[in-house]
């Protein structure tokens, strides 16, 4: 299993289907592009180029065009297209700080609210997975269980808010871990800290859940910001 999704160009007739409509699918593919790396960092295409190769006319591409360079993904210059804009070390050391804060929270608040093992559920078969694609050498299948725990622990938390301010900058975050994801040691820690954040969860104990994600997330910081150095990175 790949977390990178093999996007085809968009099938359905434009004549059908509302502008807003073709917009919201433009976006989700272009947007999908980037994170995946896909479309790397200074990478440039028109607004014509972009059309043609998602199959769509050039109304809904510019509406995602937009779209992504307000949320900071891209930069758009009238006549010239688009640019994929490329992410720091820096940048990631302060989406890690973002995410290490308000993850910490989210896994508190998740339980304060003393859930049971079903609805714990969806954590531990994303730890599960985690843990067989480890044995089976799939980064791919693990980094895609892993995102998928994190995912499931910002809905588990029931705060919307929270939530959207996190996946905003976790989207960020996937840019540089899907690129340095086959540069890094084998992530044998994860699986572990994660049964130990869900133990914690079950058990109602906030001070310890957030505990453990906020130790959680700043190993894996780390780990990233020293290798991007390392590796002389100064762009993502």
């Amino acid at each position: 299993m790949s977390i990178s999704e093999t996007v085809q160009p968009v099938k359905t007739a434009e004549t059908d289907v509302p502008s807003g409509r073709m917009g919201d699918a433009a976006y989700a593919t272009m947007r999908r592009r980037i994170l995946d790396n896909v479309w790397s960092a200074g990478y440039q295409a028109t607004e014509a180029d972009v059309a043609h190769e998602l199959g769509m006319s050039r109304t809904p591409v510019r509406e995602a065009l937009m779209k992504l360079q307000g949320e900071g993904l891209i930069k758009v210059t009238p006549r010239h297209g688009m640019q994929v804009l490329p992410i720091s070390p820096a940048d990631m050391e302060q989406i890690y700080q973002i995410l290490t804060s308000l993850e910490s929270t989210a896994a508190e608040l998740a339980a304060e609210r003393h859930l049971d093992d079903a609805a714990l559920k969806p954590l531990s078969d994303a730890t599960s997975a985690m843990d067989a694609a480890l044995k089976n050498d799939d980064l791919d299948a693990w980094a895609f269980a892993d995102e998928q725990f994190h995912a499931h622990l910002l809905t588990l938390c029931g705060n919307e808010y929270l939530r959207g301010v996190v996946l905003n900058f976790w989207d960020r975050a996937h840019r540089a871990r899907m690129v340095t994801l086959r540069m890094r040691p084998k992530p044998v820690n994860s699986t572990q800290e994660h049964i130990e954040l869900v133990a914690a969860i079950r058990a109602g104990d906030a001070n310890l859940a957030g505990s453990v994600q906020r130790a959680h997330r700043k190993r894996a910081g780390s780990e990233l910001l020293l290798l991007l150095k390392r590796l002389g990175l100064s762009r993502l």
